[in-house]
């Protein structure tokens, strides 16, 4: 079965040539067996892979370098639409490609150049140990052109499985370096501890540097993290992943709902015979629909002022980048909200046979309700609240 699924996929991928139809053939097929592979847990080698023969990694790349250079709406609608199915896939299919605009944002073409060009030619996928949160891992320098990079970083998404990894470490200055190196590299390993209610395989758990060597030339010193405006739109693209996958999630919540209460009939205390006449139920569908609408006009907002921001470059100012954080944060809390109503919500009107453990329609409550504490809400009304109040844009940080 697995076998015929792969040469399927290679067939869409050669035959079709728009990311978005091919998320879709993606889509359709991680659907089959989401809700059993996230009882399951663990590492989705079989599914990453279709990802990989898919093409899509390759999205994010400049055509210079042998990549698609798709839009950022392109991207984040690739996104999306696996998130409908998987939002475990999503994330670090997501990941991928905030690893690649990260490098991109902290470097220069003559470094990444080459990294990109092997991606797109060999369909690589990129994995996360940057956490820069996490202070475990050092980062000691033993020549003029070397470093060692030891410790222990949490919240790993994607890096199993993964072909590039991006790393962190501090320095005895309290500095903070990151590195591209080959997940094969000797002194890395991965511990396998993600055991979460949620996202149950992004393999987001810890990673284990064992004195890895890293040269001068892989650490990303060129502009360097949150150094310019330019190089703070990095963790604006991250939350935009976070509000694609909320939507998406969202999204297919509401359709599992709308397809089964169709074949449904009303509560026996209603006075219509079928489900969707019932004006109760009609009304929750109708919140639901004005919430989903609300997120995607928020989310395509804040998609245009990113693209914007991206076209301009290292000339981007601060107050320009400013704009773009409002509109993010702004869908990022719309997005939150919408999706942890919803997902929780299709229970009041599908009732308990909607609770059977062999539908496991609470994964999708489970992955958002995980991945929305990722970081905390609160602090992003408190950062509009400034704003409306004062003027004042949120500062450039590692989630803002």
């Amino acid at each position: 079965m697995k076998r015929k699924d792969a040469n399927n996929m290679n067939a869409v991928s050669s035959t079709l040539s728009d990311p978005i139809e091919i998320a879709q053939q993606l889509a359709q097929q991680f659907a089959t067996t989401a809700a059993q592979r996230d009882k399951q847990g663990g590492n989705p080698k079989f599914e990453r892979d279709l990802i990989r023969k898919s093409g899509l990694l390759s999205l994010s790349i400049a055509k210079q370098f042998g990549g698609q250079g798709a839009d950022w709406k392109t991207i984040y609608k690739t996104i999306q639409t696996i998130a409908q199915v998987d939002s475990s896939l999503a994330h670090v299919y997501g990941f991928h490609h905030l690893l690649i605009a990260t490098v991109q944002l902290f470097a220069q073409p003559e470094q990444y150049g080459a990294w990109f060009k092997q991606t797109a030619q060999a369909h690589l996928f990129w994995g996360n140990t940057l956490n820069p949160l996490d202070r475990r891992t050092t980062a000691t320098k033993i020549s003029e052109h070397e470093y060692v990079f030891h410790g222990d970083k949490s919240f790993c998404s994607g890096s199993i499985d993964s072909d590039i990894l991006l790393c962190s470490g501090y320095n005895e200055a309290g500095k903070l370096l990151i590195g591209v190196i080959p997940t094969a590299r000797k002194g890395v390993s991965f511990l396998g501890d993600w055991n979460n209610m949620g996202q149950r395989q992004t393999d987001s758990g810890t990673s284990h540097f064992e004195h890895v060597h890293i040269q001068q030339e892989e650490l990303l010193l060129n502009p360097g993290p949150l150094s310019t405006p330019y190089s703070s739109l990095r963790p604006l693209i991250a939350q935009l992943i976070f509000v694609h996958l909320f939507l998406g999630v969202a999204e297919g919540a509401f359709e599992v709902a709308k397809q089964t209460i169709q074949t449904q009939k009303a509560w026996s205390t209603s006075l219509v015979e079928n489900a969707v006449n019932d004006p109760f139920t009609q009304k929750h569908f109708a919140e639901f629909y004005v919430q989903l609408e609300s997120v995607r006009l928020l989310a395509n907002k804040a998609i245009e002022a990113l693209q914007s921001a991206w076209n301009i470059g290292e000339e981007l100012t601060a107050e320009q980048r400013g704009e773009v954080s409002i509109a993010v944060i702004t869908a990022k809390i719309a997005a939150t909200n919408t999706s942890l109503y919803i997902t929780q919500n299709i229970f009041q009107v599908l009732g308990a046979r909607a609770t059977t453990a062999k539908l496991n329609l609470d994964r999708f409550w489970r992955n958002v309700r995980t991945q929305t504490l990722h970081d905390p809400v609160d602090y992003k009304y408190q950062e509009i609240g400034e704003w409306v109040l004062t003027g004042k844009v949120p500062n450039p940080g590692f989630y803002s």
